[in-house]
């Protein structure tokens, strides 16, 4: 319980600093917007590029916890966006909450977590899911959203401006770039990687304060199926995931116990950046967090006492 609620305090000081800043007049109205757009077009695309730049692919090339993890999280956030769709009838806004109970905090809250339970081997697998979540998860759900803000009758014209809203997206763009730099098996410059982790290191924090700053500025609002959310995410999120790597991949003890810790986590900052970024409402997002990350107190902890040897 002590090293969950380690991981977890930070989180909720810096929300907490964003809605004091906010409250207290530090920071405008204008604040969370602005910081959430710094987060999505330097902050997140520089750690996307690092992250997939500087990959070792023989370490996290482990097929069993990719699948088991993977179609967990994707099969979640495709269910939740179906189930979305019809009470909200928007693809975008569904894409989003669909997003909120899949997404795991797994950068901010799942690395550190991994390497206090599992010690160094730990990271593997937390960097895996990292990877899964921000790349591959968050890049589909981007997919959708855009798909969901065209209003073109024509298949060919809404293909066409999805494809080149894709190619305007650094969210999109930064991995692709990464991945094609990891191809040519060259160290990135000293310089850049610098520049890059300093950019990285700050993704987390600004998140969490513009989602602070968003709470103190809009304290009404819709939040009708937020608690919904955090259901699935805390708990089915967690059951499908040890169904598919303990009994269906019967994946190594150590592999299948981070997958189980991992989807256990609250939801992350990221739906909360998408609904900033393309103007969506984000109030069901915000309390979705907030509730996880305060309910994830008990999931983190049944998890640790179930693998606990």
């Amino acid at each position: 319980m002590a090293s969950v609620f380690n991981v977890i305090l930070p989180v909720f000081a810096l929300i907490l600093a964003g809605y004091l800043c906010r409250r207290s007049g530090i920071l405008g109205p204008g604040a969370a917007s602005e910081i959430n757009r710094m987060v999505v077009w330097l902050c997140l695309p520089a750690l996307l590029f690092e992250a997939m730049a500087t990959v070792v692919w023989e370490q996290i090339w482990q097929p069993g916890f990719i699948l088991a993890y993977g179609i967990a999280t994707l099969g979640v956030f495709a269910l939740t966006l179906l189930w979305r769709l019809r009470r909200v009838g928007n693809l975008a806004d569904a894409s989003v909450q669909g997003l909120s109970a899949a997404y795991a905090n797994t950068g901010y809250m799942g690395i550190p977590l991994c390497l206090l339970v599992f010690g160094e081997a730990g990271m593997e697998p937390a960097l895996i899911a990292c990877l899964i979540v921000i790349c591959v998860l968050f890049a589909l759900s981007v997919v959708c959203i855009e798909v969901g803000l065209q209003n073109e009758k024509s298949l060919y014209r809404a293909v066409l401006k999805v494809g080149l809203a894709l190619l305007k997206n650094p969210i999109v763009v930064a991995p692709l770039l990464g991945a094609s730099w990891a191809a040519t098996a060259q160290p990135l410059p000293a310089p850049l990687h610098q520049f890059l982790k300093l950019l990285s290191a700050a993704t987390g924090p600004c998140a969490l304060i513009a989602l602070g700053l968003f709470l103190a500025h809009k304290q009404s609002g819709r939040r009708e199926g937020a608690t919904s959310l955090v259901l699935i995410k805390l708990i089915a999120h967690p059951l499908i995931t040890w169904v598919l790597a303990f009994q269906v991949f019967q994946l190594p003890l150590l592999w299948a116990q981070a997958a189980l810790l991992l989807s256990a986590l609250p939801t992350g900052t990221g739906p909360f950046m998408l609904a900033e970024f393309y103007r969506r409402d984000g109030s069901v997002v915000s309390g979705s967090i907030l509730l996880s990350t305060l309910g994830s107190l008990v999931s983190l902890s049944v998890c640790l006492y179930l693998i606990a040897p």
